[in-house]
């Protein structure tokens, strides 16, 4: 069985594969690391979002680790290159300003920090998501990977993210609480644009599907559940059709950090196939009750702590770790074992190793 049959096996919760499918992602240091570890250049791939090229960058570095899958993602125009501010920020083609953190990048400004109507969402220019540049190395990736490991076209961030990176997260959480019309106005420009891309990478084949926003917080939501369901939720469920009239075999995946268990039976209702990450230590996403509650109809990806445990411990806490929580979600399939978000720089390279190891040796079915 090879990694693209037992990621779809997984997934698809159609029986059990040979082993519980193994996927990571890595921060730039660790990438840096273990590109020199295995001597494989990083291959980095521009993204139109900055985060999300830590995703789809390293492919071979990640398969040489180990992993099942390869991602993909939207790209940027030929020649682009991001304005560099002199305070040494840098400014997207959607006039975010954006600032280097340990390891990732933050929006510091956004163009719609003083925006009152609907009329200044309507004239915000936003890229083009149809430039065929964009999709140059999805493609290649596409077809270099096709039929032997699972490929995942990226498009994170899919609407409520983006939309308050463009305003501030106050400006924008204080307005939707207060029904400001602008702020449905883009919440639809935000999700337009991953569609678009969305769309572009399904029709290149790949097998799945990753959308998503973070609605979560270590305790519960940031937003109610109803106005989740209001807002939010027949948008997504427009999101996951439009990807299905492309390809409607293709596994749709949804990223949420944080304790979203409210909402879970909703967006099984809308369509989801795969939850990540399963984030560890927050109320409603105990394993085994996960399984039990939802396993029949939802498959779930993640559930290794990368806050405390992956940074901070031992090889073996690790190990029994892995051991636990295939032992609570693996069993009849719709599993895969992978960190509960991008491993940072702080995470020792023996405990990147020893994850790996412990999800293949507790990972084989019998």
């Amino acid at each position: 069985m090879n990694s693209r049959e037992r990621v779809m096996r997984a997934m698809r919760r159609d029986g059990t594969p040979d082993r519980v499918p193994l996927q990571f992602d890595l921060s730039r240091p660790l990438l840096e690391a273990f590109s020199q570890k295995l001597d494989i250049p990083i291959g980095w791939q521009p993204n139109y979002y900055e985060d999300l090229k830590y995703r789809t960058s390293g492919n071979e570095i990640r398969i040489a680790m180990g992993s099942d899958c390869a991602l993909v993602g939207g790209g940027v125009p030929a020649g682009y290159e991001p304005e560099q501010t002199d305070d040494g920020c840098i400014v997207n083609e959607f006039g975010m300003k954006m600032k280097m953190g340990i390891g990732w990048y933050d929006v510091v400004e956004g163009p719609l920090e003083s925006c009152t109507t609907v009329a200044e969402v309507e004239d915000l220019p936003f890229p083009d998501p149809a430039d065929p540049a964009r999709y140059e190395d999805a493609r290649r990736y596409v077809e270099r990977y096709r039929g032997d490991h699972f490929t995942i076209g990226d498009v994170e961030l899919t609407m409520f993210e983006m939309a308050w990176h463009m305003t501030g997260l106050q400006k924008f959480m204080t307005d939707m609480a207060f029904g400001e019309d602008y702020i449905e106005a883009l919440i639809d420009r935000t999700m337009g644009w991953s569609i678009a891309i969305g769309k572009r990478l399904v029709g290149l084949g790949v097998d799945g599907i990753w959308t998503g926003d973070d609605f979560g917080a270590q305790n519960g939501m940031m937003i109610s559940p109803d106005m989740w369901r209001k807002i939010f939720k027949p948008r997504m469920a427009e999101v996951f059709q439009e990807f299905r009239a492309v390809n409607p075999d293709v596994v749709v995946m949804y990223h949420c950090d944080g304790a979203i268990a409210p909402i879970l039976p909703d967006l099984i209702e809308i369509g989801l196939d795969v939850l990540n990450p399963v984030q560890p230590g927050v109320p409603g996403h105990e394993p085994s009750e996960l399984k039990a509650q939802f396993g029949s109809e939802l498959s779930f990806w993640g559930a290794i702590d990368q806050q405390q445990l992956l940074p901070m411990g031992t090889p073996a806490e690790i190990d029994a770790d892995v051991q636990a929580k295939i032992e609570a979600l693996g069993p009849g399939g719709g599993y895969m074992v992978a960190p509960a978000h991008i491993l940072q720089g702080d995470t020792p390279i023996e405990n990147v190793e020893a994850f790996i190891t412990a999800a293949k040796q507790h990972g084989a079915y019998a």
